[in-house]
């Protein structure tokens, strides 16, 4: 069976993450998860929509269970974030990590597109 990496529960999504652990809690984090297969993201502190960040990696996502899904993409700048989003509770959990660097994180997430 050939997965589809690319979940339609996912991918032409906007999605809100709000970190509640790691390096990055108590930020709020927009991504735009597009068609094409990749994102884009910004700090929802920086108030307008040109501030997404100037890269669109690609990104991964596979739905693991009911209503669960991993998520993952490796920035331009060597750090890799993956998620993994459960839709029925609106939580996440994952890692952040660079070449020298990893970091558990934790938070909630809202869909606004």
């Amino acid at each position: 069976m050939t997965r589809d990496h690319r979940a339609a529960e996912i991918r032409g999504k906007t999605i809100r993450l709000t970190w509640t652990e790691g390096p990055t809690k108590g930020t709020t984090h927009e991504h735009v998860f597009h068609e094409d297969g990749t994102v884009e993201w910004r700090a929802m502190e920086k108030s307008k929509k040109d501030d997404m960040a100037k890269e669109r990696p690609e990104y991964g996502a596979i739905q693991v269970a009911d209503g669960v899904y991993a998520v993952s993409y490796l920035a331009a700048s060597g750090y890799t974030l993956t998620v993994v989003l459960n839709l029925h509770e609106n939580t996440m959990v994952g890692f952040a990590s660079g070449a020298k660097e990893w970091y558990p994180v934790e938070g909630t997430f809202q869909f606004v597109t």
